[in-house]
């Protein structure tokens, strides 16, 4: 690899990964500082540009070793045998062309990492319901990157200035959720934040691990998931020298660990570690997929469709995703975590 590039895939075309994307690579100093290069589609990317009025070039290449970054060009590696998006394509809105062309890049970028071209990837947002129209057998990024790298031990952790956590369960129902919490899921997810946080350069990381139920199950009367799962995992963990403590009332872990109490908080499901980093605002929040072979971010907010075309989208999140990337990339295999705290 002649120089650490991180691959940015377009995200869903329908909605404001383009706009973004191209508002980040018209910052010259940022492309100076963050080589990079897009996977997706150059006429929508060139078509963005001349709607936002923004002096960019958009230069197609063939390979990864035709990638020579500079200031004002925007280079698009088109993913060999996938068509053109039609120029007529409606932003705001579900379609599965817009969501077979998402997953065409993210698997693109996937192999390249894999086999050590680019150094890692940043991906802007893609659309669930636009993966299900393309028949795409993913519910998203996190599990997307991990099958198709062959990892098995991944997580999704959310990270802002002031707070990290890590998700024991992802994309799936409530009832799903529950149903999937273990004490061994519980201990693998306990253990890669610790390795997350030691990635970091924090020595001894303070591990919380947030309760499932309300005041984490008030000792049984608020169901056992607590008391039965939880607990002995943070047992098990401790007994491996991790620094893990809880089930912690999942109403104050995140609280305090803002307050510097914790170093990150184990959250046992989507909503419950998403909302306290969110809160904070989705500018300043960065996604990282744990346990990689390779640096993967992304900005904390979706395609916001309900923006999509009007010009408006801030690109702060994506910039600050890429920043990350770079901040984390390393040349030996084995990345374990990248963060923009």
């Amino acid at each position: 690899m002649k120089q650490k590039l991180i691959a940015v895939t377009m995200g869903d075309a329908a909605g404001i990964g383009p706009e973004i994307i191209v508002k980040t690579f018209a910052n010259a100093a940022l492309c100076v500082e963050q080589p990079s290069f897009v996977i997706g589609d150059a006429g929508v990317l060139r078509r963005q540009a001349a709607a936002l009025d923004v002096q960019l070039t958009i230069r197609e290449v063939n390979s990864v070793a035709e990638v020579a970054p500079e200031p004002g060009v925007l280079e698009v590696l088109q993913v060999p045998g996938s068509a053109a998006l039609p120029e007529n394509l409606a932003v705001g809105e579900v379609s599965a062309a817009a969501g077979q062309a998402a997953f065409d890049a993210i698997r693109m970028a996937i192999e390249l990492a894999v086999r050590g071209d680019i150094a890692g990837i940043c991906t802007a947002p893609i659309h669930k319901e636009a993966l299900g129209a393309a028949h795409v057998p993913y519910p998203g990024h996190t599990e997307m990157l991990a099958d198709l790298s062959g990892t098995r031990d991944y997580a999704m952790m959310l990270v802002n200035p002031t707070l990290r956590t890590i998700l024991v369960t992802v994309h799936c129902s409530m009832l799903d959720a529950i149903a999937k919490l273990s004490v061994e899921s519980e201990l693998r997810i306990i253990r890669l934040a610790h390795r997350a946080m030691r990635d970091l350069g924090i020595e001894r990381p303070r591990v919380a691990v947030a309760g499932l139920n309300p005041h984490a199950g008030e000792g049984g009367l608020f169901g056992r998931e607590d008391l039965d799962i939880i607990a002995p995992a943070i047992r098990l963990a401790q007994a491996e020298g991790i620094d893990a403590s809880g089930p912690w009332p999942g109403d104050t872990v995140f609280m305090n660990a803002s307050r510097g109490r914790f170093d990150i908080v184990v959250a046992q499901y989507h909503d419950q570690g998403l909302i306290p980093v969110k809160l904070a605002g989705v500018e300043d929040g960065v996604n990282i997929t744990v346990g990689l072979p390779f640096v993967r971010t992304s900005p904390d907010h979706g395609t916001a469709f309900d923006i999509a075309g009007k010009g408006i989208a801030d690109p702060a999140s994506l910039q600050l995703a890429l920043r990350t990337a770079h901040q984390f990339v390393r040349p030996q295999a084995g990345h374990t975590f990248s963060t923009g705290a």
